[in-house]
């Protein structure tokens, strides 16, 4: 858990350079960084919630090669609608949506370990699976912002 308040903390502290971009990095500006991480954060422990508590596990390749490796490859991806903002990104809506974040992270460690979140591409993930997952793409994005502050 520790961890993934540090990784709000990071968000947090970039708010400051939401309006730096790099395309030699990424297409999108800090502020979509910060704004999408968030959103999947949020809709990650949104569903969760509302999960039944009737999570088996199964095989699954993608899933479990995923969670080893503990990283996403940049630009093979493409992030859902859902998770997209369609509106202007304002530090207002990132502060938002870090202070809803940070609730549901709260509320993600009471829930019962077999609440359960299908994700598009990796599929059906176990409340610890799923904090990886937060986490490995918190990081990813993280990374992505790093990069553009340094070029």
């Amino acid at each position: 858990m520790t961890k993934m308040y540090d990784l709000l903390q990071e968000i947090e502290f970039n708010i400051i350079h939401s309006e730096v971009s790099n395309e030699r990095v990424s297409k999108s500006n800090i502020a979509w960084h910060l704004d999408h991480s968030l959103k999947v954060i949020n809709s990650v422990a949104t569903v969760l919630q509302k999960s039944p508590a009737d999570y088996k596990w199964n095989f699954n390749l993608k899933r479990d090669y995923f969670l080893f490796i503990k990283r996403i490859p940049r630009g093979k991806a493409k992030a859902p609608k859902a998770v997209q903002s369609l509106d202007e990104i304002t530090t207002p809506s990132i502060e938002r949506q870090l202070r809803t974040a940070r609730h549901l992270i709260q509320e993600m460690e009471t829930m019962n370990p077999k609440t359960n979140f299908i994700h598009p591409y990796i599929g059906k993930l176990n409340l610890k699976q799923a904090f990886t997952f937060i986490q490995i793409h918190t990081q990813h994005h993280l990374k992505i912002i790093d990069d553009i502050l340094k070029k």
